[in-house]
């Protein structure tokens, strides 16, 4: 049987006093089962001997006794031995008392110690199995003091086995504490089965061992399963609290009410938890400043609390507190562990804001403005630069026409008090304004009575008078004018006044702008007259008035600008109009078609509408119906059996006052789904012209009757005939299909001609016809298609021979006329030309005009002299020799008259 060591015994005399203390109760005792121990012949002081279980005995039991004082019960059941025993003979016995002193009931049980005196022998090596007894291989817990003074080693226990009771058996152990870390620290003794300490444990660092104990003989067999050996190292009170911070910071607002949480501390302590050993208690050691005690700290918790409300941050702006914690519950010879706690008082809006004086006075000179003209100092006891300090200020009263404003200068928090809009001296000599100051930050402090959050001062602004021009006051004056009245209708019109005398007189009034130059002003009075019609709709927006801007101007010059406002009255002058021009129905899906009008006049003039067809045929009126709809359209319907095709509907219209108009409404009645498809066939069917398109129609014709005019005024100036000089066909008429150098014109395929170098001229393409020289120019007529003027042959006094306008040669495929409509055309105009060609500006005859002139030769210095002609011929002339037949047939005939 395995025995742990024992604790300090219990007296002799102890004994026998609960003895004598039992002999008190007069009751008989009840045996209970016994006990048999074996132990060795000889037991050690305060050595375990066994345990017996009380609870099956008597479990209500208050008082264990034991009959012998060389043993002791404890409360389990264990017995120990009080001092060293040797049993004399084989067996021992006592008697262990058991009360229940309420009950009055008592039982006892009495414990057997066998001593057996065997002589042990070795497991003979024959024996392949060791022959055991009952099991009784399990020590009970074993424990040892932490940080244990000695003597060293220390005995801890005994372990046991019982195959000791027939052999010779070795005990061994292994584990931490033995040959693991920390080395050495417990050994067994081989023979006894002792387990030694050899030296101090820290429980800290290791709180229990578990050790294995082996059981062996001699030659190395197991004489038991290996056994499970826990040393447990009790506790000792030998570590401090700790803080877990050194310095703890809270804040906390001044304005906190009673028993507000201000942070929390907390400690922790190395020892066993739940043990007296770790149960802390906090507490307050010191607070700075001490005086008055504002803070508390739930001794188990650490929650630190206000304990009064009444903090003021202007007073003390930080607490400093001593904290301590101390464990075993806080008695007094408890460990202890302190830290500094910092409490900042934050900042609470719980002082408002006052003026330095309740009234100030400044001044100010009347029409002037943006001017700042007084600074309001204020006193407040919040911190600097916060919410709690910067200052509001309001205009409570004095300030109902806007002229003040009033704002804070950040950096001073002083109020700045301007004015926004001019005072005028004449309405008020001063002003007396009423200024209120609060902070950004809504005022916290609990007071009773409350105490208004606003501090209030006067200040009485005095307003310097100025020699000031006109005041156009009102500055938008209104008159009304009805609309279409005579031209010259005098109406009153804007009037100024000079502020000083509170008259007109001396002002000149002058319009500055008109939109529609309507009105004219009389210079001196301001009244006006209507210089043009007045038309209601011709304003741009029908429903505003008409505005007009008017300048004052006094003697000295200085001026003001007001606007007459003239309300256009309406009249009945606009009938209603129909907004469709035309419409599409497609037939038999819909049945009819809506039609709407509108009347530009007020509502009073206009809507409702009445329709009605015009005077129309009475096909259209057998076939279309109309009916009302509303106020401002009508619906246009046809009978099931009209005719698909476009009809012009004339349908008058007339408003409330009988203004009426009449529209021809263009209706297509077609067969189709959609109206669009109507819209489409009657684009493809014809071509609508446009305004635009009739209108070059007609700029086409004009120039046409332009071409026609000029044609005939040259037929007319031929009448008057002379005769072709015989020898014009040798020098102005030219071959007109040659082919030499320099030509620079192209007759296109259409019979157009087209001048491609040094002309800027167009026409017609053909033969030079008829030319009359007038002032310079010369008309020449062509052959087919119109006539055009050169004005590259016209020159101020100087005269021009045909051969110098002509125009290159002609494609004659292209161009060929018959001979007959040549001859027929030329031959009597050529000869009016030449005749007025003949002739002095003063119609006298004239021999310079048209001579033969004779080819020179090539390369002549002298170029050509002629009045017609003003630059010298670079071509060559042999051309001329070389005329087709038809030109020298026209030659011929020219020379006969």
């Amino acid at each position: 049987m395995a025995t742990a060591w024992l604790q300090s015994s219990l007296r002799g005399a102890l004994c026998r006093q609960l003895l004598l203390t039992l002999m008190v109760f007069s009751f008989d005792g009840e045996a209970c089962r016994k006990v048999i121990f074996n132990v060795p012949s000889k037991l050690e002081a305060d050595k375990m001997v066994g345990r017996v279980n009380l609870k099956e005995c008597l479990r209500s039991a208050d008082l264990i006794h034991s009959s012998d004082s060389d043993f002791r019960v404890l409360d389990d059941g264990s017995v120990y031995t009080v001092r060293a025993v040797v049993l004399s003979d084989e067996k021992m016995s006592f008697t262990i008392l058991l009360s229940d002193t309420k009950k009055q009931i008592q039982k006892e049980i009495t414990v057997l110690l066998k001593h057996q005196r065997k002589v042990l022998k070795k497991r003979h090596t024959k024996e392949t199995v060791l022959r055991r007894a009952k099991r009784r291989w399990a020590p009970i817990p074993c424990s040892m003091q932490e940080n244990s003074l000695g003597p060293f080693p220390l005995f801890l226990q005994q372990v046991q086995s019982d195959a000791a009771q027939n052999y010779t058996i070795f005990y061994s152990i292994s584990g931490r504490g033995v040959d693991q870390e920390p080395l050495n620290l417990f050994f067994i003794e081989k023979n006894t089965g002792n387990l030694f300490c050899t030296r101090p444990v820290d429980r800290e660092e290791y709180d229990v061992f578990d050790l294995i104990a082996y059981a062996s003989t001699a030659d190395g067999y197991s004489a038991d399963l290996p056994l499970p050996l826990p040393i447990k190292v009790e506790d000792e009170n030998d570590n401090h609290p700790v803080f877990t911070e050194v310095i703890y910071n809270f804040e906390i607002p001044e304005s906190s009410r009673l028993g507000t949480t201000v942070g929390v501390v907390c400690a922790t302590d190395r020892d066993e938890p739940d043990t007296m050993h770790t149960r802390l208690k906090y507490s307050i050691l010191e607070q700075t400043p001490k005086s008055p005690g504002l803070f508390s700290v739930h001794p188990s918790t650490g929650v630190i609390t206000t304990i009064s409300q009444y903090m003021d941050r202007e007073v003390v702006d930080k607490y400093t507190l001593i904290m301590k914690v101390q464990d075993m519950d806080g008695q007094f010879f408890g460990l202890i562990g302190t830290s500094t706690c910092i409490i900042t008082v934050k900042d609470s809006n719980d002082n408002a804001p006052t003026f330095k004086q309740n009234a100030y006075e400044a001044s100010v000179e009347e029409n002037t403005f943006n001017v700042e003209i007084l600074r309001i100092p204020v006193e407040d006891k919040d911190l600097t630069n916060t919410a709690n300090w910067r200052a509001n200020f309001t205009i409570l009263k004095g300030n109902e026409n806007g002229h003040f404003k009033i704002s804070t200068d950040k950096e001073t928090n002083e109020g700045v008090l301007c004015v926004v809009k001019p005072l005028n001296y004449e309405e008020n000599h001063q002003v007396i304004l009423e200024i209120g100051v609060s902070n950004e930050a809504p005022f916290t402090r609990d007071v009773l009575p409350r105490l208004t959050t606003i501090n209030r001062a006067l200040v009485t602004v005095h307003v310097k008078d100025q020699d000031e021009g006109p005041e156009c006051s009102p500055a938008a004056q209104y008159i009304r004018i009805k609309e279409n009245s005579q031209v010259g209708l005098k109406i009153n019109g804007y009037k100024a006044y000079d502020p000083e005398t509170r008259s007109s007189n001396g002002l000149r009034y002058k319009i500055l702008h008109d939109p529609k130059g309507w009105i004219t002003m009389d210079e001196t009075s301001g009244s006006i007259k209507t210089s043009k019609i007045l038309d209601r709709e011709a304003v741009t927006s029908r429903n505003e008035l008409y505005n007009i801007t008017v300048m004052a101007i006094d003697q000295a010059g200085r001026s003001c600008t007001g606007t007459l406002a003239v309300n256009i009255e309406d009249v009945n002058d606009n009938a209603p109009e129909i907004l469709q021009d035309y419409l599409v129905i497609c037939k038999p899906k819909m049945e009819y078609t809506d039609i709407s009008a509108v009347d530009p006049d007020e509502p009073v003039h206009g809507a409702p509408f009445y329709f009605n067809l015009a005077n129309t045929s009475p096909e259209i009126k057998r076939i279309w119906t109309l009916s009302r709809v509303n106020d401002t359209a009508a619906r246009l319907s046809y009978r099931k059996n009209a005719e698909a095709q476009e009809y012009i509907i004339p349908i008058t219209v007339k408003d409330r006052a009988g203004q009426s108009a009449t529209k021809n409404l263009r209706v297509n009645l077609c067969d189709c789904t959609h109206p669009s498809q109507c819209r489409s066939a009657s684009r493809s069917a014809g071509v609508i012209l446009g305004k635009w398109a009739i209108l070059a129609i007609l700029l086409g014709i004009a120039l046409l009757f332009s071409v026609l005019l000029t044609l005939v005024c040259g037929i007319v100036g031929a009448t008057k005939g002379k005769r072709f000089p015989e020898d014009l066909a040798q020098q102005n008429l030219i071959i007109s299909n040659t082919e030499a150098p320099g030509d620079d014109r192209v007759c296109s395929a259409n019979g157009f001609m087209t001048q491609t170098a040094n002309n800027s001229s167009q026409g017609f393409c053909g033969t030079l016809g008829s030319g009359v020289k007038n002032g310079g120019q010369e008309t020449i007529e062509m052959v087919k298609g119109g006539h055009q003027t050169l004005e590259s042959c016209r020159g101020a006094g100087h005269h021009h021979t045909l051969d110098s306008c002509r125009g290159g040669h002609m494609e004659t495929d292209n161009c060929r006329y018959t001979y007959s409509e040549w001859h027929n055309f030329t031959q009597p105009r050529l000869g009016e030309k030449l005749h007025l060609c003949n002739q002095s500006e003063d119609h006298m005859p004239s021999q310079d005009y048209v001579l033969t002139y004779n080819y020179e030769g090539r390369g002549s210095p002298a170029g050509s002299v002629g009045c017609c002609s003003e630059r010298q011929e670079e071509d060559e002339l042999d051309f001329l020799n070389n005329l087709e037949p038809k030109f020298v047939t026209l030659a011929e005939e020219c020379t006969k008259r």
